[in-house]
């Protein structure tokens, strides 16, 4: 995280109120515009990626293929696309899915309190991740997944745990063709 990133403050309408220096927003648990990359392959499974052990929360915890904010003045979709780019070393069509808004507390004092925005992609290609950011990656079938966090939620991000089952069922239930 560099020290004068500033994020974009949201009402509970998304709608922007201000920014903030990353760091700080976090400390003070403010509401936040966020947004989740869901990635799978042509085969159905997960991208998942283990976040970096110097990530400021829930490192070494695994998670969904990217998440972050995008910049004060930049459309959503195209800081997802930046930090796809970032993250993994590669960029795909993504689709808008929904949105949902969640607060989380870190042993470390720190706050993510996100109206994230989530997108759906698929990419078979090659990945070449930021080790800044990314320790490990992996594709994994989604029943294989759901019984891993079912066994061990502890392993995964909090944002993942709520994300995952309404990504689930947007799938499902929408007939998405991604």
């Amino acid at each position: 995280m560099t020290a004068l990133e500033h994020i974009v403050l949201v009402n509970e309408k998304d709608e922007m109120t201000g920014t903030m220096e990353k760091l700080e927003v976090h400390e003070k648990g403010l509401l936040h515009r966020a947004f989740s990359i869901f990635i799978i392959n042509r085969n159905g499974e997960w991208l998942l990626h283990k976040r970096a052990a110097e990530k400021y929360h829930s490192a070494g915890l695994w998670t969904n293929a990217c998440c972050s904010h995008p910049f004060p003045g930049e459309e959503v979709l195209n800081g997802a696309h930046r930090r796809l780019q970032q993250e993994l070393g590669f960029d795909c069509k993504l689709k808008k899915a929904f949105h949902f808004t969640y607060k989380a507390h870190f042993e470390n004092g720190l706050t993510e309190f996100e109206f994230d925005h989530v997108f759906l992609g698929v990419y078979d290609g090659e990945i070449a991740f930021n080790p800044a950011e990314i320790s490990e990656y992996k594709y994994i079938g989604t029943d294989e997944l759901a019984a891993w966090i079912e066994k061990a939620p502890n392993e995964f991000t909090r944002w993942f745990c709520i994300a995952f089952p309404q990504v689930l069922d947007y799938t499902k239930n929408l007939n998405v063709n991604l």
